[in-house]
C-alpha cells in the first residue's frame, strides 16, 4: 500500500480534526535554537501547516494531542521532571501527548531517509525499550496511522488496551 502524501494528511487534519494556527518561520527558528536540533521535512511541513492539533476530539478527551512547538521538551523532563541521563537519553523529545502522562516521542539522534523515528513514551516503563518500542519511522507514517486509528492508540498491542485513554 502506497503511503498517503503528507500534504493530503495535513489537509485531513484541517478538515476533520482540530488544528492550531500555523507556526511562523520565526517561531520555528526560535524553537530550533531553543532545543538545538532542526525539524525534519515532515515536522517542518506540519508546523508550518499547524502549530499543534488535537485529533478526533478536543481537549481534554483527545487521544492524540500533537504538541505545539513551545510544548516540546525532553522526554525525561516531561516524564520524570528531571533533565538527567538516568531518566533516558537527551535525544528523545515529546511530540504527541496521548494522555495519562504517556507520549509519543521523537528521537532526534536517529534519522532514516532524513526523517526522525518516533517511539512510545509509556511513562511507567520509560526508558525501557522492552516496553517503549518504535511507533513509526517518520512523522508522516505516524500521522497516517493515527488518522486511520479511529481514535485508538494504534501502536499498542491488543493486550495493552488498558493503557488507552478513555
Amino acid at each position: 500500500m502506497m503511503p498517503i502524501p503528507l500534504s493530503n494528511l495535513l489537509e485531513e487534519v484541517s478538515c476533520d480534526h482540530f488544528p492550531h494556527a500555523p507556526a511562523t518561520p520565526e517561531e520555528i527558528e526560535e524553537f530550533e535554537r531553543r532545543v538545538g536540533w532542526t525539524l525534519d521535512p515532515d515536522l517542518r511541513a506540519f508546523y508550518l501547516h499547524c502549530n499543534g492539533a488535537e485529533l478526533f476530539k478536543r481537549l481534554p478527551n483527545t487521544p492524540y494531542r500533537l504538541l505545539s512547538l513551545s510544548e516540546i521538551i525532553r522526554a525525561r523532563v516531561a516524564i520524570y521532571g528531571e533533565d538527567d541521563d538516568k531518566w533516558g537519553p537527551a535525544s528523545m523529545y515529546t511530540l504527541c501527548d496521548v494522555q495519562d502522562g504517556d507520549y509519543v516521542l521523537v528521537d532526534v539522534a536517529r534519522q532514516e531517509n532524513d526523517r526522525y523515528s518516533l517511539t512510545d513514551g509509556y511513562h511507567e516503563a520509560w526508558p525501557n525499550p522492552e516496553y517503549c518500542g518504535p511507533v513509526a519511522s517518520s512523522f508522516s507514517e505516524f500521522l497516517e496511522k493515527a488518522l486511520r486509528s479511529k481514535g485508538r492508540l494504534f501502536y499498542l498491542q491488543s493486550t495493552s488496551q488498558e493503557q488507552q485513554p478513555g
